[in-house]
């Protein structure tokens, strides 16, 4: 499985009358083990790959706080929202503010925009829909990774830490969603 068939079994997802999640689990399932298992070390590169401060910092923002489970959530939840939303938000985290679901859920007090815990699972779940044995899913992508190199595993770089409570560095680090989510008298 290529790059664009991962971006394509999401947007395909997206045009099922089911719950995204539920949705992708059926497609993956429907594609196969290997399929199921190359899906998901796709999804491990992304969510690496915006494992940076500034991504979190804007977890933090739209989350009203964030810890590393929630940071996962988020991650996942970028990776569900598309290619174009995920590559935007991996380029400038602060772009978030113009996405309809932080907006729709900002306007209804919210926290739960682009959050999406059940997307860090869903492969485990259809692997388990496939083989009957749910628990046998990370023992098998243990032994698929070293044998494929369609995703390279690379090191990255979080960034510069900084202090998500500083209500100053986040105007400066991500002014629109600080503009967003921080009150004025904040500091």
């Amino acid at each position: 499985m290529g790059t664009d068939t991962f971006w394509d079994l999401i947007e395909h997802a997206r045009t099922i009358d089911a719950p995204f999640h539920e949705a992708l689990i059926i497609l993956l399932a429907a594609r196969g083990v290997d399929d199921v298992l190359a899906f998901h070390a796709h999804f491990d590169a992304l969510d690496t790959a915006v494992d940076r401060w500034d991504v979190w910092a804007a977890g933090y923002l739209i989350g009203g706080g964030c810890s590393d489970d929630r940071f996962m959530d988020f991650k996942a939840g970028l990776i569900a929202l598309g290619r174009a939303w995920y590559e935007r938000a991996a380029r400038r985290p602060d772009d978030l503010a113009e996405h309809p679901d932080v907006q729709q859920a900002l306007a209804a007090g919210a926290e739960e925009a682009v959050f999406y815990e059940e997307m860090g699972f869903l492969a485990s779940t259809a692997y388990g829909h496939l083989t009957g044995n749910e628990d046998g899913f990370y023992p098998a992508l243990d032994h698929y990774r070293p044998q494929h190199s369609e995703v390279e595993d690379r090191p990255h770089d979080m960034g510069e830490d900084f202090d998500f409570d500083n209500a100053e560095e986040m105007r400066r680090r991500l002014p629109r969603l600080a503009a967003l989510y921080l009150k004025e008298n904040q500091r």
